[in-house]
């Protein structure tokens, strides 16, 4: 027989706290996790490359487009690979794009990394997943969580963090992109394009304050605006208040139950929108959506209600949501025409 240990372990939260006494900025946790290992931060480094490439190639269509002031072409997508080994200082063009869009997704995480930390729960460096997109030349960026989130303040910290980070730097970007734009008459005709990208209304905002009485169709946006629009349509996908999400986390935060509801109900609206025509990407998330409810969800040990600056902050994540949100991100017309 072995004695026990003269200590046990501090417990991941007293047992006698008043939840209503800790403030937003701190944190009543007693173990400090490990640092994610240096194999993973290689990892996540070499992803970031390979993003970064990925992202170059997407950067220098948008770049190109922008100086013919032209649509950008999704034929010519593939022929820009081709400048990795004939002529990649070509690709520099496409450096505003790329930095901007992976300044914007590194925020993001990070946000949700250092969220994380401060509470401390075990969470892996920010991982970029490189694609060959015509459009954004990746899938995002993400972290996997590797502890429970056990209270309801740190899943609403770790859940908003994320987006409302990403956003802050998207804004003056999105800015930028306005104030360079191109008047390009005819830009949003769908018979004329291989692509119309939507109208986010934060930038509907902004083409009003800047050119006054132009449809915002008709800017074409300096490559830096369009990284900004991507970061904004990303911020708008986190934010949707469903399953595990950046907006359920959010929306579970404040009512388990409504999160249940509209964790069912969503994925239909989802379906509403493609079939009515607005996008069919939208068949794809109702299908993800739906598939997610189905997961297996960690519960919270200690459900106490947010704080009120945490309730200010679930309001200007639905702020946000709204400002980014596009029932139509994206039109392709018929290949007919």
């Amino acid at each position: 027989m072995s004695n026990p240990l003269s200590e046990n372990p501090p417990p991941s939260i007293p047992i006698h706290l008043d939840w209503h006494a800790v403030t937003l900025l701190e944190s009543p946790y007693t173990p400090v996790p490990p640092r994610p290992s240096i194999r993973s931060l290689y990892l996540a480094g070499v992803l970031f490359l390979l993003t970064l490439c990925t992202c170059l190639v997407a950067g220098t269509q948008f770049a190109v487009a922008y100086a013919r002031n032209q649509a950008v072409s999704l034929d010519e997508f593939l022929n820009d690979f081709t400048l990795f080994y004939k002529h990649p200082a070509a690709l520099a063009a496409g450096l505003p794009f790329a930095l901007t869009l992976l300044i914007i997704l590194l925020a993001h995480e990070l946000g949700h990394f250092f969220a994380c930390r401060h509470h401390h729960i075990r969470a892996s460096y920010p991982f970029f997943i490189p694609f060959p997109s015509p459009l954004i030349g990746t899938f995002g960026a993400f972290i996997l969580i590797r502890s429970p989130i056990r209270t309801a303040r740190a899943l609403f910290d770790v859940g908003a963090s994320g987006p409302l980070v990403g956003f802050v730097f998207a804004v003056p970007a999105l800015a930028y992109g306005v104030l360079h734009a191109k008047i390009v008459p005819g830009l949003d005709n769908t018979q004329k394009f291989d692509l119309v990208f939507g109208i986010p209304l934060l930038l509907r905002f902004f083409a009003a304050m800047v050119h006054p009485g132009i449809s915002p169709g008709t800017l074409l946006l300096h490559p830096i605006g369009r990284a900004a629009w991507v970061g904004l349509f990303a911020t708008s996908l986190n934010l949707l208040p469903v399953a595990q999400l950046d907006g359920g986390h959010i929306l579970r935060s404040l009512s388990a139950s409504l999160h249940r509801s509209i964790s069912i109900s969503l994925p239909l609206v989802l379906f509403a929108l493609g079939l009515f025509g607005f996008w069919q990407g939208w068949y794809i998330w109702g299908v993800l959506l739906f598939g997610m409810r189905f997961l297996r969800i960690a519960p919270i040990y200690d459900p106490a209600s947010l704080d009120s600056s945490r309730r200010w902050g679930a309001f200007f994540a639905l702020l946000v949501f709204l400002l980014c949100f596009m029932p139509a991100p994206l039109y392709f017309p018929p290949t007919s025409h």
